[in-house]
């Protein structure tokens, strides 16, 4: 279960993202959200994306508005 405080990071970071579009791109693979410069997929290994910005904001929005699903390198440690 998400905590508030952990719903309202992700909010603030999917803000951030839809607010600068150009820096981020959304992985076909996996449906991550990486940086611009990403070559390789830190999550699925993948190697395309779509970097259109209103599909970036789209993503953002939509993964901002939802608990997290995925297991991500900080849950590990």
């Amino acid at each position: 279960m998400t905590s508030a405080s952990q719903q309202q990071t992700r909010l603030d970071k999917a803000k951030e993202i839809a607010n600068n579009p150009s820096q981020y791109k959304v992985c076909e693979g996996c449906d991550s959200i990486v940086g611009s410069n990403t070559i390789i997929c830190p999550n699925c290994h993948g190697y395309r994306y779509d970097a259109g910005a209103s599909r970036v904001v789209d993503q953002a929005v939509w993964l901002g508005c939802r608990e997290q699903t995925s297991v991500t390198s900080e849950d590990l440690h």
